[in-house]
């Protein structure tokens, strides 16, 4: 490199590209000489946090990541798991974090775009989509704005690619004010001896360019995700890419009629940091080396750099090794479904990457150190200190249990997302066989009788109060909710969104979720199969509340053994299963009476977890129960509000007479519980059956009539709940 070109490289440019001082002194050792600007640009994408995952590879290498149902874990575009027949899963959950909240709508909706690819370049179509929210304050003056923006991002992207997005959760909180988190995941199906990898083995083989054509779009997209944001963030939005479904669509069908033949060795996604991720890994991944020419690159704007075709992250595009010789064959189908082909490269034995444009070398770098040598930090990390437990007794009654009920359920915590997933198509495809609002999602394996069910969960408060208990919280609720569909929890993927880590007490908060996860997947034989981490969520110096988001996916063996919430027989009885110790630390009964919470998480206990669980899946499949619901935020009273609503059924609720105050045990969050629905006479062999497994087991009221009644207390007819719970979206989104 000429002299002038590294005097250009000064401490400031190196600032811009995101690497401290000591990381491009140590780029300047594994180079031996200064980079150009385009290896600068590389190797800062290649090293941000958002790529390498810097500061949490050496803890996410702790979780659990292997089961007999396993086909890929972790490492891949998305993680792969057996669910017989020669069928296979695959699926995956990605933030799109920062981009969303400096443009909405073309963040969630690039997010959603991005998650897709990452399915159907393993080989599978998707089927269904998921999301988690996380929105600040609704008081404050750009919530509205940003969640009627992600939410038309979201189902503008799905819809227009029909795939249904079929569940997920929308939270408000004013720690994510300057903040808010966007995380998509995507399910899809594939055989399980057709899976596509991104290892490019193999000395020259044709590199192929698909799909759309590279602008100037998403350049830094990967670094700007790896920090924090300030007053300026704003200036950050030609970082945020431009999404088009109509040619993601094609792109899948292209991409799935090619994958039909025996033509490609691998392919991979050009997601976050675009060309120079996807070339370099897969070229690692093969232990090859690979030559680019840029002059081929489809480009739809003009005089493009190097610097910027290596870095874009322009979406709905892929890059493809092929089998020699069969180019033509693989163009003609992409030209066929109206996208661009080009053949940009092919692999060497040199072991290095190779970046030509314009008969110039922009880039001449060792592929397996550029991807393997960013820095791993062992942060200095501060464990949070675990609060004490509240008792129930220091939380005020109320004066009415189903006045506040009311409260609860007509506020944004617990008020009906009917808002939200009514925008979505949840059914396109015709193979959704639960509609959202339950406690996960279930899709049919096309033409056969068993279906996915799928669920995504986190509660930060628990996180943030104590990030062990609060993250192995957020695991078994999501292996609950499967379970309440009557499916067999297979894996788990994970989306750990944090503050900055080199913050001790943020990086403490991560260390004790990753412990609390790989606690609770090991006793579940729940694995983690892939993930995503998403740092630096903060503004200003005050970070998100910790959200290790976690979405969860099982079988149904058989659909018509599936359970859902709609209570459906009059003079049936409610049972609840498992412990009750009438919990109120951290939950929204808590918030709801004194304006805060505080105090410990509820405790969960994982052998109380399986036994319970185990129970309820085998009455499901004994048609024992015909509907199941688990306890969660707002507690039991809650659980059974729902079911009541979704049943359009009133419920006749029995006092409860046990040694909790009465508000506890009905707004109490304990771990571990169901209510199920059951006949008269087969609801004492439940509590009968739950007792041998030395769990309480109770009869909490009787389905009927058309409001909840309770003694002592003004019955609540169920129309006046449904209005009080479905009004709240669309009147603070002035839609009513």
């Amino acid at each position: 490199m000429d002299a002038k070109a590294a005097a250009s490289i000064t401490p400031e440019v190196v600032a811009e590209h995101g690497l401290a001082p000591e990381e491009y002194q140590r780029l300047l050792e594994i180079l031996g000489r200064p980079p150009s600007l385009t290896e600068l640009g590389i190797f800062s994408v290649m090293w941000s946090e958002h790529c390498s995952y810097k500061s949490s590879r050496v803890w996410l290498s702790q979780l659990p990541t292997k089961g007999p149902q396993v086909i890929q874990g972790p490492g891949e575009n998305a993680g792969v798991v057996d669910l017989g027949d020669g069928d296979a899963v695959v699926f995956k959950m990605e933030s799109h974090n920062h981009p969303s909240f400096i443009e909405p709508y073309q963040g969630a909706a690039t997010g959603v775009g991005g998650i897709m690819r990452d399915v159907f370049t393993m080989g599978a179509r998707p089927v269904a989509n998921l999301n988690a929210l996380r929105f600040g304050d609704p008081s404050h003056p750009k919530t509205r704005h940003l969640l009627a923006g992600v939410v038309a991002g979201i189902g503008g992207y799905g819809n227009c690619t029909g795939v249904p997005t079929v569940g997920g959760e929308t939270n408000f909180d004013p720690g994510y004010n300057g903040n808010i988190l966007v995380n998509a995941m995507c399910v899809g199906l594939a055989k399980a001896d057709k899976i596509f990898y991104s290892a490019a083995k193999g000395v020259g083989l044709p590199v192929v360019y698909v799909g759309s054509k590279t602008g100037r779009d998403g350049i830094h997209g990967a670094t700007m995700a790896s920090a924090e944001f300030d007053d300026k963030s704003a200036e950050k939005r030609p970082t945020v890419q431009v999404g088009d479904p109509f040619t993601e669509k094609l792109l899948i069908e292209a991409c799935l009629e090619l994958m039909a033949s025996d033509a490609i060795v691998a392919i991979q996604d050009m997601g976050a940091a675009g060309l120079t991720s996807s070339t370099s890994e897969m070229a690692d991944k093969g232990g090859v080396g690979i030559e680019l020419d840029l002059d081929r690159v489809p480009q739809r704007e003009l005089n493009m750099t190097a610097y910027e075709m290596m870095l874009s992250e322009s979406q709905e595009r892929m890059l493809m090794i092929l089998k020699p010789g069969r180019e033509a064959e693989a163009e003609a189908i992409f030209r066929k479904w109206g996208l661009d082909f080009a053949v940009i490269g092919h692999t060497t034995d040199t072991g290095r990457m190779i970046v030509k444009h314009k008969g110039a070398v922009e880039a001449d770098l060792p592929v397996a150190t550029l991807a393997n040598s960013a820095p791993r930090y062992e942060r200095p990390w501060m464990p949070t200190s675990p609060p004490k437990v509240i008792l129930p007794e220091w939380v005020p009654a109320p004066n009415s249990i189903l006045g506040t009920l009311k409260t609860m359920m007509s506020g944004p915590h617990l008020a009906s997302r009917r808002w939200v997933w009514e925008q979505y198509d949840h059914t396109v495809m015709g193979d959704t066989m639960q509609q959202p609002g339950g406690d996960a999602a279930v899709v049919r394996v096309h033409g056969t009788n068993k279906g996915i069910a799928a669920t995504c969960d986190v509660t930060p408060r628990y996180v943030l109060a104590d990030p062990v208990m609060g993250t192995k919280q957020a695991v078994v609720e999501t292996w609950r909710n499967l379970i309440a569909v009557g499916a067999d929890p297979l894996a788990i993927t994970d989306n750990m969104n944090f503050g900055n880590p080199e913050r001790p007490e943020i990086m403490g908060q991560f260390v004790g979720a990753v412990q609390g996860m790989k606690e609770a997947c090991a006793a579940l034989k729940y694995p983690v199969v892939s993930g995503n981490v998403s740092l630096y969520n903060e503004t200003n110096g005050v970070a998100i509340p910790p959200t290790p988001a976690i979405g969860g996916v099982g079988l149904v063996p058989d659909l018509a053994h599936m359970a859902d919430i709609v209570l459906e027989a009059e003079g049936n009885l409610l049972v609840v299963i498992g412990r009750e110790s009438g919990h109120l630390g951290q939950s929204l009964y808590q918030l709801t009476a004194t304006g805060k919470v505080e105090g410990a998480p509820p405790p969960v206990d994982l052998a109380d977890e399986i036994k319970a669980g185990n129970l309820v899946r085998t009455l499901i499949r004994e048609t024992k129960v015909s509907a199941v619901h688990d306890v969660s935020d707002g507690g039991l009273l809650v659980a059974v509000a729902e079911m009541a609503l979704a049943g359009n059924v009133g419920v006749q609720l029995f006092p409860y007479e046990g040694k909790l105050p009465a508000h506890a045990a009905w707004f109490g969050e304990d771990q571990g519980r169901y209510v199920v629905e059951a006949s008269p006479e087969l609801a004492e062999e439940i509590i009968e059956r739950a007792r041998l497994l030395a769990l309480p087991a109770r009869v909490v009221g009787k389905i009927g009539g058309d409001a909840l009644s309770l003694r002592g207390e003004t019955a609540l007819p169920i129309a006046d709940l449904r209005t009080a719970h479905e009004s709240w979206f669309p009147h603070y989104m002035g839609t009513t």
